[in-house]
């Protein structure tokens, strides 16, 4: 049997061991694969990457995170920025209490593709448990999150008209596209809800509007500034901190976060930290009053 059979038919073979919960002998499948690939001297990286991330996988059901962790490394040095690879090796650091490199792969899911939700459920958990182990200046500690090309960014694109792929997907294609455009208008219904409240002072029920909205639409700036002006109403700074910069990794320019989580900061006497963040600001609208102001004010305190 030629080789490239034989390492067709050993990946199948993992494959099924998988689906049937055999996850050691899946990966001992994978390895032989591996093997093979590489005894053949085969240079196709993607088969290799596909195989590493098949075998992480099986690791990662066993439970031992270290060699998932092996593996995705392996398959994304073949072949970068692979959601399954990014996803498995998150969740095998999440396990390992490894929170700011799990962070940091699930914010790289999103740069690729920014409907995935188990990356934002990810980015969820890891903000709240980055927050319970460093503090308000979690952030700071953060390795650096890789930048993506925009050629391995994943936008939604229709086939060509008339075309066979468009042929078949029509069907499947159109609720979908329908049922995103549903949520994003229920979104919307439920951001201004939650304005309505703010404007009558009913903050708490503000933030139920504010909550529900961001389970339909996760990257709207506008809902977490809104929701953190309602914590900061409440006093509750560390959750108007954490909205703010959810707000400011959707958009790096949003004064309003940058004001309220200056605010935020101040209340907590965190003043280095509010200070940064309105030098910011002034950066973006050098003649803001109100974070001039505030400037005034903890250039005061400091003293």
């Amino acid at each position: 049997m030629a080789p490239a059979s034989r390492i067709a038919d050993l990946r199948q073979a993992g494959n099924e061991q998988f689906r049937n919960g055999q996850y050691s002998q899946a990966a001992t499948l994978y390895g032989r694969a591996l093997e093979l690939l590489e005894a053949a001297g085969d240079k196709n990286a993607e088969e290799k990457s596909v195989l590493y991330s098949n075998r992480a996988a099986c690791y990662l059901k066993d439970g031992n995170c270290s060699l998932c962790i092996k593996d995705c490394s392996a398959a994304l040095d073949l072949v970068p920025f692979g959601i399954k690879p990014l996803l498995r090796r998150a969740a095998a650091y999440e396990a390992l209490e490894r929170y700011q490199l799990a962070y940091v792969d699930y914010k790289t899911v999103l740069q690729i593709d920014c409907t995935v939700q188990a990356a934002h459920d990810g980015v969820n958990r890891m903000t709240k448990a980055l927050l319970e182990k460093d503090g308000l200046q979690w952030r700071q500690k953060l390795p650096p999150i890789p930048s993506v090309p925009a050629s391995a960014q994943r936008r939604w694109e229709p086939p060509p008209p008339g075309s066979q792929e468009a042929s078949r997907s029509k069907a499947k294609d159109i609720a979908p596209v329908s049922k995103q455009a549903a949520a994003t208008e229920r979104a919307n219904a439920l951001k201004q809800e939650g304005n309505e409240f703010v404007k009558k002072g009913n903050y708490k029920k503000a933030i139920e509007k504010y909550t529900e909205s961001l389970k339909l639409h996760k990257l709207e700036c506008a809902t977490y500034t809104n929701r953190a002006l309602c914590y900061l109403n409440l006093k509750q700074y560390k959750e108007a901190i954490q909205d703010c910069s959810e707000a400011l990794q959707i958009d790096p320019k949003s004064v309003k976060a940058f004001y309220r989580r200056a605010q935020a900061y101040k209340e907590l006497k965190d003043y280095k930290s509010s200070k940064a963040d309105i030098n910011s600001l002034l950066r973006i609208e050098p003649e803001n009053s109100a974070a001039k102001k505030l400037l005034q004010d903890l250039n005061k305190i400091l003293k």
